[in-house]
């Protein structure tokens, strides 16, 4: 194909064609040439004159860059405001500075630096690939050096569900009736993420069950109203289409609202070693104590196989240990090889 079959601005390069013109960001054309899509596309930008200029290629234009982006824009709410923090950070580190000269050792010195929080580290790894992939994109480097760099290994303890010691405690705390417990209840009683227990509403209520539409995974699921929960559902308020919602009753609880309500509740009651999330571990871990197989657990939680099992590692332990030492203490069992083994012996003799 030659230049002069391409539209104007629309120049091909190694890894696709890309809309490049002069004062504008470079848009990589995702359509094949001569579609009824790329038309559409390659129109869609040409309308947009009214956009944001790219005079020089540094981190802090790709950040703006990716912000507008379909890739940004399509991440589900929570996953975008986590990675805003490391796009702070990272535009923050090395905003002037052109993309195009990041190097692999950059990356991994990077990590390295932060490798007492290797969370953070790690998370700082994973965005600079993804806005890598974004310069790619742009056709403003050609390879992505942050691709292949491994993580950090964190040494932190497994999180662990909640003892039922503190279950109770929670629930002596808080009365039936305030946010704080229909938000404990509904974690424990459905499994769920606490940004998808956030966003349940009353119409959500159907058959006997919640349905939810997991924001993570777009997972849609109906799961039955345990009686704790239900318990909890007819002492709450309805002051609005959501369950919990924020003090004028006008929206829904807020993420950081939640958290900080139920970590003064923690702190009272001395539960700070174990968070929201946990409660569901609780669930998973309660349903694999009731001998629900895998598959029954992830009907509940909408969990993969593999994360089922990562949830309830600890738990199955302590029921395989359970039903180990059980048969172990059988006196006829143990008695009955012990005969016999005294019984060889003399006949040895």
């Amino acid at each position: 194909m030659t230049k002069r079959e391409l539209p104007k601005y629309v120049y091909r390069q190694r890894n696709g064609l890309y809309f490049q013109r002069r004062g504008w960001p470079s848009q990589k054309i995702g359509s094949d040439f001569g579609s009824p899509e790329f038309w559409a596309e390659y129109a869609a930008i040409l309308k947009g004159e009214g956009q944001a200029k790219v005079l020089r290629r540094n981190f802090s234009a790709l950040i703006r860059s990716y912000h507008q982006s379909p890739r940004y824009r399509n991440l589900k709410p929570r996953t975008a405001l986590d990675y805003d923090k490391f796009t702070a950070f990272i535009d923050e580190r090395f905003g002037p500075l052109n993309p195009a000269n990041l190097r692999r050792r950059d990356v991994i010195r990077l990590r390295d630096e932060n490798a007492g929080k290797p969370y953070f580290a790690n998370y700082a790894v994973k965005v600079i690939r993804i806005l890598m992939e974004h310069s790619i994109d742009l056709g403003w480097r050609t390879d992505n050096p942050a691709k292949g760099v491994s993580l950090l290994k964190a040494d932190a303890d497994p999180r662990l569900p909640w003892p039922q010691s503190l279950i109770d405690a929670f629930r002596a705390a808080v009365p039936l009736g305030a946010r704080e417990r229909l938000l404990m209840e509904l974690c424990l009683g459905t499994g769920q993420r606490i940004g998808d227990v956030l966003e349940m509403q009353w119409g959500d209520i159907q058959d006997g069950g919640i349905t939810v539409k997991q924001n993570k995974t777009g997972k849609r699921l109906w799961v039955p109203i345990v009686p704790s929960l239900q318990e909890a559902l007819d002492r709450a308020p309805r002051r609005s289409l959501f369950m919990l919602t924020n003090q004028s009753g006008t929206s829904r609880w807020s993420y950081r609202g939640a958290s900080q309500a139920i970590r003064k509740i923690r702190e009272d009651i001395g539960a700070l070693d174990f968070d929201i999330h946990s409660w569901r571990y609780n669930a998973a871990c309660e349903l694999v104590e009731a001998g629900c197989t895998d598959e029954l657990v992830a009907a509940v939680t909408g969990q993969s196989p593999k994360m089922v099992a990562h949830y309830t590692q600890q738990i199955r332990q302590r029921v395989r240990a359970i039903e180990a030492q059980a048969r172990r203490k059988k006196p006829s069992t143990g008695e009955g090889i012990a005969t016999k083994r005294r019984t060889e012996q003399k006949r040895n003799v």
